[in-house]
């Protein structure tokens, strides 16, 4: 559920009517999704716009109500999605076992048109707030840019649909030059200020929603860039590098530059690479090794399979050299 965004309500009922009666009870506040049997609601569950809340009858041919709720809350996609049963079953036994299997209310038949609001929007209200926690949960608290956790999550999703759809991946790790320096003699205020500054630049470089750029640790910031090819991948990076150059943060105590300044490693793997996930980030950290003892402000690049790396500095406007790689 976007902001400005209706929520999105299924009801699952196999009479007409009742779809109707709901539907017309909620349409001004909600946008209602219709289907009359447990497969038609298994199949919107599982869409590419998912309900944010279900209504769901217990009986109904094929497929009840029971059989419904127990295969949505086995699976990590629709595990999360609150289920209110609206039935004919009203004894507590009934109710008992709905909400044993997962259910998150109980709405018995005939119900009053203005509590099965009331109990909607309560619902809803939890489930923004959960949303919320764990969109905490996932943020840097200084930079309020992704953290390492949702970094690994995300990489290892994107990886696996690399791997499935045959796409080239990149990685580039990035280090703030003699942050260690800037701490020292400006003090940690003035580093955190750095580090907000730092990872804003970066955030703006990326332009495509699966982009991501994460807080590593430290001064230490990721980009993951999937369907991202070795070249693409280096013009990211070397408007990072200038992004970062441009705020123009003072750095008298860098040997480098009067200002401050990173160092990029940046790996790329192509369609038919075969590389562990593990050893692929250890090559962006290795190439990032590389280039901030290649003299700092910089990017080292490299391909899985060629052993050549590509060193581009920030005061190169020439193509960047290339060197074998270290044995």
């Amino acid at each position: 559920m976007r902001n400005n965004e209706k929520p999105r309500i299924l009801i699952v009922d196999d009479e007409k009517i009742n779809l109707k009666v709901l539907a017309d009870l909620l349409k001004d506040e909600y946008l209602p999704m219709l289907a009359r049997n447990g497969e038609q609601a298994l199949m919107l569950a599982f869409s590419d716009t998912p309900p944010d809340l279900i209504l769901l009858d217990v009986v109904m041919p094929q497929m009840g109500g029971h059989e419904v709720i127990k295969i949505l809350k086995n699976d990590d996609q629709t595990k999360n999605i609150p289920v209110i049963f609206v039935t004919a079953l009203n004894s507590t036994e009934d109710e008992e076992r709905g909400l044993l299997l997962g259910a998150v209310d109980y709405i018995a038949k005939p119900f009053s048109p203005p509590i099965v609001k009331m109990r909607l929007r309560n619902q809803l209200r939890i489930v923004h707030q959960y949303k919320l926690l764990d969109q905490l949960a996932y943020l840097d608290g200084l930079t309020e840019i992704s953290n390492r956790r949702r970094f690994e999550e995300v990489f290892q999703k994107e990886w696996a649909r690399s791997a499935r759809n045959g796409t080239s991946f990149s990685l580039a790790m990035a280090d703030v030059d003699y942050f260690k320096q800037y701490n020292d003699h400006y003090g940690h205020a003035m580093g955190d200020t750095a580090l907000q500054k730092i990872a804003r630049a970066l955030d703006s470089v990326l332009r495509r929603p699966g982009d991501l750029i994460a807080r590593y640790g430290g001064e230490e910031f990721v980009l993951l860039l999937p369907e991202t090819d070795m070249y693409a991948a280096q013009e990211v990076a070397q408007r990072c590098l200038q992004k970062v150059n441009e705020l123009n943060i003072v750095h008298q105590y860098s040997l480098v530059a009067d200002h401050v300044s990173i160092s990029l490693g940046i790996v790329t793997k192509g369609h038919d690479d075969i590389i562990s996930p593990q050893d692929f980030v250890m090559t962006a950290d290795r190439n990032l090794y590389l280039a901030k003892e290649n003299g700092r402000n910089q990017i080292v690049a490299s391909m899985i399979g060629d052993e050549r790396l590509l060193f581009h500095s920030a005061q190169e406007d020439a193509p960047p050299s290339s060197q074998p790689s270290p044995k």
